[in-house]
């Protein structure tokens, strides 16, 4: 049995549970990211991997962080083998904005401690492993694992996130011109509104105001601006709703591995708008427009663009782009195979 652990339950958990459950078996255990709760939470993860050990044949957690260190004692006591896939806070510092599991002392050992003793890290971006950040001038410019960790020696697999596109589809029919959506939860905190680049978003607002701008997610998100909506959250088929009417999708993050909803969004026929940063300049590659550094004018001249592109043409292109590189099969077979070794580390 593989004991899949995470912090917290998430989208992509879930999906990647459904893709794997079928095939193998998996039990769940979920931790907390709530700092108060982390002595109770030790020492209940504690007497779960206790009970669970005789049935254990490896584990498989999401996110590198105060979750993983037991596992990773299990494992290497027990000869059993760890697997972490490594998501994006646990392989950036971006001090300025408050994010990054590198910017407190104790996350910090828990996820150096993790990864140094883990059997294997699967990244969903290259990004992830070691690259130059430029997109903010703020931050430091050296990031990921191989960065942050200097003596890591932990093997490193990259698996991108794969997609349903059966589920995932453009209607083909018209959408409302000029319309903007981005899908972030959590954004009514400051440090996460900056992490997904809602400010970019509401200066865009500011500027083009016969534009609509929408953010799906977080209906706490307050702003007195017209011409943005904000939806609480919604499941997968009110989110594919939206996306089928909406026009663009940006995704103007200061940080990120490997944007679920950006190919989601791109699927349905959003053309995509995003950051240089992680893996989202590939996942849009011609299909889109990419900012390379956080400056509102540069944002400002791309949309100012947009009238003159051949959108249909790119509506299309950005569907194709995901259908091609980015499949649910690739990664469902990926995975299978990855987690059919069970040699322990």
């Amino acid at each position: 049995m593989i004991l899949y652990i995470t912090s917290i339950e998430t989208a992509f958990t879930i999906r990647d549970k459904e893709m794997l459950s079928p095939h193998l078996k998996i039990r769940s255990l979920t931790f907390t990211d709530k700092a108060l709760a982390l002595p109770l939470y030790f020492i209940v993860q504690f007497f779960q991997l206790l009970i669970y050990l005789p049935v254990t044949t490896q584990y498989l957690c999401f996110f590198g962080g105060y979750h993983t260190v037991l596992p990773v004692i299990f494992g290497k006591v027990f000869k059993k083998r760890i697997i972490i896939q490594c998501g994006g806070t646990d392989a950036m510092h971006l001090p300025h904005i408050n994010y990054g599991n590198y910017r407190k002392k104790w996350l910090k050992k828990a996820t150096v401690f993790s990864f140094k003793n883990c059997s294997l890290i699967l990244p969903v971006s290259y990004a992830l492993v070691k690259s130059t950040y430029t997109y903010d001038n703020l931050a430091p410019r050296k990031q990921g694992l191989l960065n942050l960790i200097p003596d890591l020696t932990t093997p490193i697999e990259v698996v991108h996130n794969g997609f349903d596109q059966e589920f995932w589809v453009d209607t083909q029919l018209e959408k409302e011109p000029f319309t903007f959506v981005t899908v972030a939860t959590g954004i009514s905190k400051q440090n996460r509104a900056f992490v997904k680049g809602i400010d970019l978003i509401v200066q865009l607002a500011e500027t083009f105001t016969d534009y609509t701008f929408k953010l799906v997610g977080d209906a706490n998100f307050e702003t007195t601006l017209p011409n943005i909506t904000v939806v609480p959250a919604q499941p997968k088929e009110g989110i594919k709703h939206i996306f089928q009417k909406t026009q663009f999708y940006l995704q103007l993050s200061t940080s990120e591995g490997f944007p679920n909803s950006l190919a989601e969004a791109m699927l349905c026929g959003c053309v995509p708008i995003g950051s240089q940063v992680g893996e989202i300049s590939n996942i849009i590659g011609e299909t889109g427009f990419v900012l390379r550094q956080k400056d509102i004018h540069e944002l400002v001249q791309i949309i100012h663009k947009l009238p003159q592109s051949n959108c249909m043409d790119l509506r299309i292109q950005a569907r194709k782009r995901i259908v091609e590189h980015y499949t649910y099969l690739k990664r469902k077979e990926k995975m299978l195979e990855i987690l059919a070794d069970t040699a322990t580390s």
